[in-house]
């Protein structure tokens, strides 16, 4: 599931809508808004690859998400840890942790957040 900038920046937008038209979806864009016919096409090849469903309502389609940005994110950063840190999860957190330029402070607050919410997901 590989989606263009333009489809992402698409999707963005309807994970926080959660359901709306081509103008809904075009009026939260920022100015200079694209052109109504690109988001209606870009809409459209989303509904062909599976990501985005709709309702009827009228003449018009009410277009929602099928796939959620929790879904989405997971497949795209395991695609990263795959491609770019060996399929390695330690690679890459300290790879971003260099990045980031995290002390050793913010490494343990990390780990205990890390920690704490792996109990609280244990506990559901």
């Amino acid at each position: 599931m590989k989606l263009t900038k333009a489809e992402e920046q698409i999707m963005q937008i309807m994970w926080k809508l959660d359901k709306g038209m081509v103008r809904d979806i075009r009026e939260k864009f920022p100015d200079p808004k694209p052109a109504r016919n690109t988001v209606s096409t870009i809409i459209r090849v989303l509904e062909s690859k599976g990501i985005v469903g709709y309702r009827e309502k009228g003449n018009a389609h009410v277009y929602f998400p099928l796939v959620s940005k929790q879904e989405y994110s997971k497949k795209q950063l395991f695609n990263l840890m795959k491609n770019y840190f060996d399929n390695s999860f330690p690679q890459m957190a300290t790879f971003f942790a260099k990045e980031k330029d995290l002390s050793l402070e913010e490494l343990e607050e990390l780990l205990q957040e890390t920690k704490d919410e792996l109990k609280n997901t244990d506990k559901e």
